[in-house]
């Protein structure tokens, strides 16, 4: 009787620590498998919650993609000690979807102040045939680049005004055309300007002074022809020249004349600001 007790109680306390040691193991193994899936780049970043009871796995929760679903079931099954895995995960793209990617905002286009703009005008223009602040048109004659790529385009279509018009008797006998841009056409949008403004007035028989004001610009030039009752004549001035048009010729008249398609060239006062290129 007694060693039959002393039997129950030895078997009693062997089932305890069976008990015991298999709780451990389930612990360890669901452990185990849990750091594993955190840690796989494939499963890194799903939700997954493992459970495990006497070698059977039971996996949890969300994964991002199927390829991840099965990477967390294979990673259970290799585990050592687990006889079956039982998977209730779903798949949820949203889990690991990366964080979009911000594209860089491009940039607007800056043509810099200073840049010559060289243009024929569509119309003629005279001391004595223009009226002081008359518009005129005129296109590009010289595309312009910035950092290397086109920006504008010659053909592109451009707007001027006539600054200043007198003819002889208004001042001191004097005949003065002043002329300026204020816009022009890119991609079919018109945008405004500020250039320098080019100023020819002539003085006496057969003398003109010529210069560039506005902004303190410099760099105007015309290269078409200023001719008197007229007739075209042509004269000559480099693009940039620092000191404006120069040269020219003059009848007795003393009237300053720019024939339709001269050649201007006019300095931005300002930078112009363009959308950035699609």
């Amino acid at each position: 009787m007694r060693y039959a007790t002393t039997l129950v109680v030895i078997m009693s306390m062997l089932m305890g620590l069976s008990i015991g040691c298999s709780r451990r193991t389930d612990d360890t193994v669901a452990k185990d498998i849990q750091e594993k899936v955190a840690a796989d780049p494939d499963t890194k970043d799903s939700q997954v919650t493992v459970t495990a009871k006497e070698g059977k796995v039971t996996l949890s929760g969300k994964v991002g993609t199927p390829a991840a679903q099965q990477k967390a079931e294979q990673i259970a099954h290799e585990e050592p000690g687990v006889a079956d895995v039982i998977d209730h995960t779903t798949i949820d793209s949203t889990v690991a979807s990366p964080p979009p990617v911000q594209k860089p905002e491009p940039k607007p286009i800056v043509v810099p102040a200073g840049t010559v703009l060289t243009v024929r005008t569509k119309q003629m223009l005279g001391s004595k045939s223009s009226q002081t602040g008359q518009a005129f048109l005129a296109s590009l004659a010289q595309s312009v680049s910035v950092d290397g790529k086109p920006t504008l385009v010659a053909g592109s279509s451009l707007s001027g005004t006539v600054v200043t018009a007198k003819s002889k008797g208004k001042i001191k006998g004097e005949g003065q055309l002043d002329l300026a841009l204020t816009s022009i056409s890119v991609a079919g949008h018109t945008y405004q300007i500020k250039t320098n403004v080019l100023s020819s007035t002539a003085k006496g028989k057969g003398k003109r002074t010529a210069a560039t004001t506005g902004g303190g610009a410099a760099g105007g030039a015309l290269i078409g022809g200023i001719a008197g009752g007229g007739k075209g004549a042509a004269i000559g001035a480099g693009v940039g020249a620092a000191a404006g048009f120069v040269g020219g010729a003059l009848t007795g008249n003393k009237q300053i004349e720019i024939p339709a398609e001269a050649a201007l060239s006019f300095t931005l006062a300002e930078a112009l600001t363009l959308p950035p290129a699609e």
